[in-house]
C-alpha cells in the first residue's frame, strides 16, 4: 500500500464521517438522523478496518524480514530449544498431595 493510497483511504473514511455530521445538521427530522448514522458508521468501520489492515501489513513485512535474515535470527525458539514434553502416565492413578 503506497503512501498516497493510504492517505486517500483514511481521507475517504474521514470524509464519510464529515458528510454524516453535515447531514445531521442540514437535513432535519428522522431522515437526517438516519443518514448521519449510516454515513458516520460506515466511516468509522472503514477507519477501523484500515487500521487492522495496516497492522497486518506491518506483521507481513516483519515476517519477510525475519525470513531474509535466516533461521538463526528469527527471534523465536529453535526446535532444539523447546521444552521437553511431559510424559503421560496413562493407567496410573493420580496421587493427591
Amino acid at each position: 500500500m503506497t503512501k498516497q493510497h493510504r492517505i486517500a483511504s483514511f481521507g475517504a473514511a474521514a470524509a464519510l464521517v464529515a458528510a454524516g455530521v453535515v447531514c445531521a445538521v442540514v437535513i432535519g427530522g428522522g431522515t437526517g438522523q438516519i443518514l448521519a448514522l449510516v454515513l458516520i458508521g460506515l466511516g468509522l468501520v472503514l477507519a477501523t478496518s484500515l487500521v487492522f489492515l495496516e497492522v497486518g501489513l506491518s506483521e507481513d513485512r516483519e515476517y519477510r524480514r525475519a525470513l531474509e535474515r535466516g533461521p538463526d535470527n528469527r527471534g523465536g525458539r529453535s526446535r532444539s530449544a523447546r521444552r521437553p514434553s511431559i510424559e503421560r502416565s496413562r493407567g496410573h492413578r493420580h496421587r493427591l498431595r
